[in-house]
């Protein structure tokens, strides 16, 4: 089959993706199992569909599988401790009454580390609705300013899925995407609060309405914010400080890389953090923990099916070839990166998910990157930022 003919076939799963996530509303892991299927038989030979897709989605499931749940049983635990209310009363009290917005989307930022997008806006809304009613602050202002700071991180640091299934399959750093990454969404929150304030000025949007009942965000009833940050921040300073050690150290000889690789290492640094995390349980039974751990499994499971179904479509991409020879047409011209930015635009503006749409996306430039001289490590960490197009 000629490379024209690949090319409109793999532009064509891409769009029946689109329309079978948003416009049937299939399933997000059928719509990519049926797409990758169908692009394997019209493409690649016989004896190869079938071990191409297990591979893909295997590989997928090994690299991310442990970071996802683990980071799932940490967002858990936040949320059912009270540990993500500690945090919001921590900032409040650092920023002051009379800025609730800014410390609602700080609180957003730094709970949504761990805690995915949906999840962190639902633990949250109640704050949310506490914060405008207390300020006298419009509801769809605060909603939004929220939504906007979860999202900061969702989309551009791990361990969120999305960005984790571009990281196997394009070969990134965790470390160095971290570290990229808050340097990115710390902008991309501040931008967005100042939209969310701009576009609701002059509107009479009302405050919610008052809140009957806050017993349980009174401070007794709470961990302390200190043990709360901790599950948050120590995994993340592991991850990003083995990443910056071996920028120093390449070789990995001297006795700080060697003390710090272990623990660096993300699923050893989220296991730490899951640690962390069981301190902020007062009644630490095993029926307790196994509750947060069963919560945790059910949360992650449908993300862990979608994003490795994502890789399993993506490793179908790269077996086409298609990402190489678009990476040799496209070498020395400066539209390279134009097109997995409108590839990630459309698919996000059209089926909504994120995740989707950053690994749909990480599958049709992984080939592309040696031809286009993007393939060390930070050059890959860059390229990610440039076209995942929903980051602010």
């Amino acid at each position: 089959m000629s490379i024209l003919s690949t090319s409109l076939l793999v532009g064509l799963s891409i769009i029946s993706i689109i329309i079978l996530t948003s416009k049937l509303k299939l399933d997000a892991f059928i719509a990519l199992f049926l797409v990758s299927v169908f692009l394997a038989f019209a493409v690649l030979p016989a004896k190869t569909i079938v071990t191409t897709i297990q591979q893909g989605f295997g590989n997928t499931m090994a690299s991310i599988g442990f970071l996802i749940i683990l980071g799932a049983i940490i967002g858990i635990s936040l949320d059912r401790t009270g540990g993500t209310l500690s945090i919001a009363r921590f900032i409040l009290s650092k920023t002051g009454e009379n800025r609730t917005a800014q410390a609602l989307g700080i609180t957003g930022f730094i709970t949504g580390l761990p805690i995915f997008c949906n999840a962190g806006f639902i633990v949250l809304s109640g704050l949310s609705k506490s914060l405008s009613s207390k300020s006298k602050l419009a509801m769809p202002f605060m909603a939004t300013v929220l939504g906007c700071s979860l999202y900061s991180v969702h989309c551009l640091i791990p361990p969120h899925p999305g960005v984790l299934a571009a990281t196997g399959l394009i070969k990134v750093n965790i470390g160095y995407l971290i570290v990229i990454g808050t340097v990115f969404a710390i902008p991309g929150s501040i931008a967005a609060y100042f939209w969310s304030k701009w576009i609701s000025k002059g509107k009479k949007y009302l405050p919610a309405k008052e809140i009957e009942s806050e017993v349980n965000l009174k401070p007794e009833n709470l961990p302390s914010a200190f043990l709360s940050f901790l599950p948050i921040v120590v995994p993340l300073l592991l991850i990003s400080l083995k990443s910056l050690i071996f920028m120093i150290d390449k070789g990995g000889e001297s006795l700080i890389s060697k003390l710090i690789i272990v623990p660096g290492e993300p699923i050893f640094a989220l296991s730490v953090g899951v640690i962390l995390a069981m301190l902020l349980i007062k009644n630490k039974t095993i029926a307790s923990v196994n509750s947060i751990f069963s919560e945790a499994i059910v949360k992650a499971g449908p993300i862990l099916i979608v994003t490795a179904a994502g890789g399993m479509f993506g490793m179908v991409i790269q077996a086409t070839g298609t990402g190489e020879s678009m990476g040799r047409l496209l070498a020395g011209t400066s539209i390279g990166i134009v097109v997995p930015f409108l590839i990630a635009a459309v698919m996000k503006t059209a089926q909504g998910s994120s995740t989707v749409a950053i690994i749909t996306t990480a599958s049709f430039v992984a080939p592309m990157l040696a031809m286009l001289g993007l393939d060390s490590e930070w050059e890959d960490c860059l390229l990610y930022f440039r076209w995942v197009p929903d980051r602010w």
